[in-house]
């Protein structure tokens, strides 16, 4: 590791997060590589909207379409230009255990306060106690006092779930590093689940439109994709939660959501993000995945202006980007 990564502060914070994060787009040159720029610029713009942390390499983030290099120098990049190792929770788990016992121990070994841990999700039907295995592994592996563990519950996605039995078994025996769960079930019956069956585990919903629901629950907040896009509206409902206007905001987020995940969820975010920033290069996709058509482009953006949601109209969106990049 280089001398600038060396100065950096390599403390860990022993709070857990809470509130609103998100899972940040990552951007592509037109070579299909990581635009470190850009997903820096992005990223400071989203914490300036006042969001709770930044969930880097999670599925909004295409993190297993990444190399382990990929994002190891991308976390770099964050850290080198000044993005707080704090407010950084680093999606790390792989299929491979030493690839995600290495990303885990460079999150924390750069301080990040967390790290956002899928399954290793390619064999199917696997046990709990093969889980366990792979979680303990990792944790044991790196062997860092300062580790602490989100798990990553994603069926709908990876087809291997965390049950609340595995939950369990981790958080006794890895109370002081096992501290919480990012729930992307969908089911929001499951996330009831956790909050009484954890109390004080921070439960984090993978989406917004469980936020208040989450929050009156006794959990730490969302994990959200379309808070690359609605940062600040989705935080004014953390911040209003027990108000009586939590129930009106929560409804116009949940409206926002839909109209949104209408389209190809990851393509839309990264149309109305590269509209927002003035930057074209947002529209360079990684296969598998391909840009919106002309089709579902003019539909999204005709949604939006329907409900009345403009994301350029943000000020300070415009004003953090770079004078209207060309494309690379």
């Amino acid at each position: 590791m280089g001398s600038a990564n060396n100065s950096r502060t390599l403390t860990m914070n022993a709070h857990t997060f809470a509130g609103v994060l998100v899972p940040a787009l990552t951007p592509f040159s037109r070579d299909l590589t990581p635009d470190a720029e850009q997903f820096i610029v992005h990223c400071r713009w989203l914490l300036e909207q006042g969001i709770d942390g930044l969930g880097v390499f999670g599925t909004t983030g295409e993190a297993n379409s990444l190399a382990a290099d990929e994002r190891i120098r991308l976390v770099d990049a964050l850290l080198d230009a000044g993005i707080p190792p704090e407010r950084l929770m680093v999606g790390t788990g792989t299929c491979a255990l030493t690839e995600t016992a290495r990303l885990t121990a460079h999150a924390v070994a750069n301080g990040c306060a967390g790290v956002l841990v899928l399954p290793p999700f390619y064999y199917k039907a696997v046990s709990d106690d093969g889980l366990f295995a792979s979680f303990a592994q990792t944790i044991e592996r790196v062997g860092d006092a300062r580790l602490r563990v989100y798990l990553y519950h994603i069926p709908p996605v990876a087809q291997v779930g965390i049950s609340l039995d595995l939950v369990s078994r981790l958080i006794k025996a890895y109370p002081e590093c096992v501290v919480g769960i990012k729930d992307s079930s969908g089911d929001w019956e499951h996330t009831q689940a956790l909050l009484r069956e954890f109390p004080g585990f921070a439960t984090f919903a993978g989406s917004e439109v469980f936020l208040l629901d989450t929050l009156r629950g006794g959990g730490a907040g969302c994990i959200t994709a379309t808070g690359n896009v609605n940062p600040s509206g989705i935080r004014k409902v953390y911040e209003a939660w027990q108000t009586s206007d939590a129930d009106r905001l929560q409804a116009r987020i949940t409206e926002i959501r839909q109209t949104i995940q209408a389209m190809p969820m990851i393509p839309a975010l990264k149309s109305m993000v590269g509209a927002c920033h003035g930057h074209g290069g947002w529209d360079h996709l990684r296969p598998p995945f391909i840009g919106l058509s002309p089709e579902q482009h003019a539909a999204l953006f005709e949604g939006l202006h329907r409900i009345g949601f403009d994301m350029a109209h943000n000020r300070r969106c415009v004003e953090a980007a770079p004078a209207r990049a060309a494309s690379r």
